[in-house]
């Protein structure tokens, strides 16, 4: 779970604040676009019309180099209301992977996709890849609308609290929902068991689309779900809490000197003088010109550390090796006593930026969007409000969040004030357990505690059917990530846990179908 102008998950204006308005640092769930430079990948892909079904655009990638083909979908632009506009098409993007598909018998897993480009999602999710084999499945990757490619009102899509307005959780269900019948009778698979994944927003979506549409998918697996971080379900300071918790496990000392780096930027930063100097300590590509630069770029890096802090390496944000913040500890700790505090934090964050050691230099102040983020500064303003306070005893900076403040600044920002409870309102979340006992079913929430994301999650199991697996060392939906030979066992048993709940689900559908 980006923010323009700011850092993680998007131009988002939304949860993690800084302490003044200055500072606010955006960080929500699904991935991080903080300093968006560091995710380098982007593709244009050429388009094909068609038919209302499935229009393909195959030509797009070679098998060897992608393992799927784009197509594009046309979907209507307002399923809710029926004006005029309401239905206008733009064409949707998803991806298809049917090597492993048994037409007569395999089910068809469905990514929900997250706030960015769905080959993003796609490459990061090599689990449904892994086990596509076993259950003879098609695998369909389908991209939310607004981001990537599945943009209604092409690269004007932002422009406007207008055409801003048809960006909602509900509008992305349906255009799922839409999108799956439609290709199920495309195929002529009609019957065929559908299961939904997703991973941080995308999994939250992926568990609301099994309660809203249990008639399309059959399951769901929603991996680094926080689908409790809104209204007062989870304490507000648990995000940052957890990030601190990370680092100070690790080490104290590296807990006390990223604390204690905070102010002494601040002081440094006050003068153009001390800009200058900060910029030649922090090797920026250019002079910086505000304080909050320096911030963000470190806050980043230990944010999203926090939330990839994976067993093996890994190059989902950035190329990393295996439990980068102890590796990180170990560079703070290295140092030798009365060393710069300062140039501790610099270059432990630097791991982040810089593992692989090619960049000579750092842009401090680049606000490109390389995924496609920016539309999560709205749903941060609108129906995804979590609130994120920092406490004392947290690494970062303290700070408070106040719904009052949250309003105005995002009416500054779009001319429309949040509606902070709609989400629970619209899918519940209070009382998840006494509610969805007798209301749900067939629902993994897997969670590792490494990630900050993980407070916010369901933890336990609430029912035989609707299951919370937690992994004391897992990391930012990690569950997803492709099997690798140096994946430790508890890894191992997570996705074998899984994939033993998903075949269950299938073999019961069956079942039930075969004696109809």
């Amino acid at each position: 779970m980006a923010a323009p102008g700011s850092s993680l998950l998007l131009l988002f204006l939304l949860l993690a604040a800084a302490s003044s308005a200055a500072e606010a640092n955006p960080i929500t769930p699904g991935f991080p676009p903080l300093q968006l430079h560091a995710l380098r990948h982007r593709r244009s892909t050429a388009k094909s019309s068609g038919g209302r079904y499935a229009v393909s655009a195959a030509v797009v990638t070679a098998a060897a180099a992608k393992p799927f083909t784009a197509h594009y979908f046309p979907q209507e632009l307002d399923h809710f209301t029926f004006k005029p506009n309401s239905s206008a098409v733009f064409y949707q993007k998803y991806l298809v992977n049917d090597t492993f598909w048994r037409r007569s018998s395999g089910p068809i897993f469905v990514y929900t996709g997250n706030e960015g480009d769905i080959e993003w999602f796609a490459t990061n999710t090599g689990f449904m890849f892994d086990i596509a084999p076993k259950f003879g499945a098609l695998l369909v990757f389908i991209e939310h609308r607004f981001y990537g490619e599945s943009k209604p009102f092409g690269n004007d899509s932002n422009s406007s609290v207008e055409k801003l307005g048809y960006l909602t959780s509900t509008q992305a269900l349906a255009d799922y929902a839409i999108l799956i019948t439609s290709l199920k009778q495309n195929l002529s698979v009609v019957a065929s068991p559908v299961v939904v994944f997703g991973g941080s927003y995308g999994g939250m979506l992926a568990s609301w689309f099994r309660l809203k549409y249990p008639h399309v998918a059959i399951g769901a697996l929603a991996s680094s779900a926080p689908i409790l971080q809104f209204d007062y379900i989870t304490p507000w300071s648990s995000f940052y809490d957890a990030v601190s918790q990370d680092y100070k496990s690790e080490s104290v000392n590296c807990f006390s000197v990223i604390k204690a780096a905070w102010d002494l930027i601040d002081e440094r930063g006050s003068t153009d003088a001390g800009l200058l100097q900060l910029s030649k300590t922090f090797r920026a590509c250019k002079t910086v010109k505000s304080v909050y630069s320096f911030r963000n770029w470190l806050w980043t890096a230990f944010v999203y550390t926090a939330m990839v802090d994976y067993p093996t390496p890994a190059n989902f944000l950035m190329n990393l090796p295996a439990y980068p913040i102890k590796e990180m500890c170990k560079i703070i700790d290295g140092f030798p006593t009365g060393a710069d505090i300062v140039d501790k934090a610099f270059a432990a964050a630097s791991l982040y930026y810089n593992y692989t050691g090619d960049q000579t230099c750092f842009e401090l102040e680049d606000g490109s969007d390389p995924h496609g983020l920016n539309g999560w500064g709205w749903q941060a303003c609108t129906e995804m409000v979590m609130p994120m306070t920092r406490s004392n005893e947290s690494m970062f900076p303290p700070f408070t969040f106040t719904y009052e403040e949250k309003s105005d600044d995002c009416f500054q920002n779009y001319g429309v004030r949040p509606r902070p409870n709609w989400i629970t309102t619209e899918y519940g979340g209070n009382k998840i357990d006494l509610v969805l006992k007798r209301f749900g079913s067939n629902i993994i929430f897997s969670n590792g505690m490494r990630d900050p994301w993980s407070r916010g999650g369901v933890l336990k199991n609430i029912s035989s059917s609707i299951i919370a697996i937690v992994t004391e060392k897992g990391a930012h939906h990690l569950d997803f990530r492709s099997a690798t030979k140096d994946d430790p066992g508890w890894v191992v048993e997570q996705r074998r846990q899984e994939v033993e709940i998903i075949k269950g689900w299938i073999d019961q559908y069956n079942e039930d179908i075969m004696s109809k």
